[in-house]
């Protein structure tokens, strides 16, 4: 199946997700802090289908091994914590990690995350070229690139996926179910404030033109162009 790069320096943590992992057929590889984890995809390029990485650990913390790793594979990865706070999840999808857990967490449901990312890293981009443009946006779906008044911005593949979808459908009111379930899809076992954290993200990277991201009370959101 997978092969996964588990990083926590808990070893009853990295216990319970190889226990869960194993059963569903992946393999795991277990490193016990950043720096090890940094070395290891060092070594082995392109290895993995999967890093599940702590956040809070010594000798390098998560956030800091997930730059270091992003600098030679793009493997997907999925971050856990002990801390909530919006701040963290910001900095960790900011970075581009594709998912962010609180501990504790349930093994099953991890398992359904990994899933859900591995499943959603398999589809194929459109041949034709379609590049849309509104005002000072451009956004060319093809190459996955996007830029504000001709400036690229780099954005995280959720964020791509986010803004293409508002984008595809503009001027139409679509709820918060609606996004979830056809940006993150319908196996998607996170909670609504996800979506409200790339929205937040997405208006950030838009500059002067996140106003066309419209909030709608109630609903969800709106893309106006």
């Amino acid at each position: 199946m997978y092969h996964i790069l588990v990083v926590d320096d808990e070893e009853m943590i990295r216990a319970l997700i190889r226990k869960y992992a194993e059963f569903e057929g992946h393999t795991v590889t277990e490193a016990q802090d950043g720096m090890e984890a940094v070395q290891i995809c060092r070594q082995r390029v392109n290895e993995f289908d999967m890093i599940i990485m702590d956040v809070m650990m010594p000798e390098l913390d998560g956030f800091s091994a997930v730059k270091e790793i992003r600098k030679t594979c793009n493997v997907p990865v999925l971050m856990l914590s002990a801390r909530g706070e919006e701040y963290d999840k910001i900095h960790g999808f900011e970075l581009g990690i594709d998912d962010y857990v609180v501990k504790p967490f349930s093994p099953k449901e991890l398992m359904m995350r990994i899933q859900a990312i591995i499943k959603r890293g398999t589809h194929t981009e459109p041949v034709k070229k379609e590049v849309t443009r509104l005002e000072g946006v451009s956004i060319d779906f093809t190459a996955r690139v996007v830029t504000v008044d001709g400036q690229k911005v780099d954005l995280s593949p959720k964020e791509y996926d986010l803004l293409f979808y508002m984008v595809k459908n503009r001027n139409v009111a679509l709820t918060r179910e609606m996004l979830l379930t056809n940006v993150w899809g319908y196996d998607f076992y996170g909670d609504d404030r996800t979506l409200d954290t790339h929205i937040k993200l997405l208006r950030k990277s838009l500059g002067p033109y996140s106003k066309m991201i419209v909030t709608l009370r109630g609903v969800g959101y709106r893309f106006e162009a």
